[in-house]
């Protein structure tokens, strides 16, 4: 591994990464033919949480939280921190005081694919994270890692400047040359959602809107009656 720190990376376009925001993760999702989805270990350490950024991105080693303190220095408003580990790892790496740094930067979350403490805290001051384990158990600042270069988190290659997206249904990626035809191909989506949403409200049977019953019947579903007792 080389110990390097990229700076001056190329982002993806910030209006555009609003846009994938609020579109929320499993629209964007969809709209990425159902790619960049981490796994679903990765979970909000508080409900409610959104977030959507660039990613400044950092290979940690386990247990070991001194390349997120060098990231701080290279993030900039908007960006999201991406933290992957060299192995597995569950550790509380990141916390308040951390968090208290990236807010000053302007970061809009953090993504990390090991533990994460402070949950109390993290909820009072608003800042969101996403991580694999809440674990109370400190680290250390002892070995070198990289910061903004390409990371595996949660089973998703990483790229410093992609978007990232993430929310209650977890953490998507879109990588930033895919960013703005993504956002319109969601937009859309989220259109037709809408429509179908509003059809549902009014007592339209999903079987029928999806104009299911023919296919369903060519499948073999049959319907029968119960029979009367006697």
């Amino acid at each position: 591994m080389k110990t390097v720190v990229v700076r001056n990376i190329t982002r993806a376009d910030a209006d555009v990464v609003k846009r994938l925001g609020a579109l929320g993760v499993a629209t964007v999702h969809e709209a990425y033919g159902r790619f960049g989805l981490m796994k679903p270990y990765m979970r909000p350490v508080w409900a409610g949480g959104e977030a959507a950024g660039t990613a400044v991105t950092v290979l940690a080693q386990p247990g070991d939280n001194w390349m997120i303190h060098v990231a701080v220095e290279q993030c900039r408003p908007g960006d999201m921190l991406v933290v992957g580990c060299t192995t597995d790892n569950t550790d509380g790496m990141f916390g308040d005081l951390l968090a208290t740094s990236l807010m000053a930067r302007g970061v809009t979350g953090l993504i990390i694919d090991a533990g994460c403490r402070d949950v109390k805290s993290l909820r009072e001051m608003g800042f969101p994270v996403w991580s694999k384990a809440i674990s109370a158990k400190g680290t250390v600042k002892a070995t070198l890692g990289a910061v903004n270069v390409p990371v595996v988190c949660a089973g998703i290659n990483v790229h410093p400047g992609d978007a990232v997206i993430a929310d209650d249904d977890g953490v998507v990626v879109v990588r930033k040359k895919d960013a703005g035809e993504v956002a319109v191909k969601g937009e859309k989506r989220q259109a037709d959602e809408e429509g179908k949403r509003r059809q549902l409200a009014s007592g339209v049977l999903g079987l029928d809107m999806y104009q299911m019953r023919e296919p369903l019947a060519k499948a073999g579903l049959v319907y029968v009656d119960e029979p009367e007792s006697d």
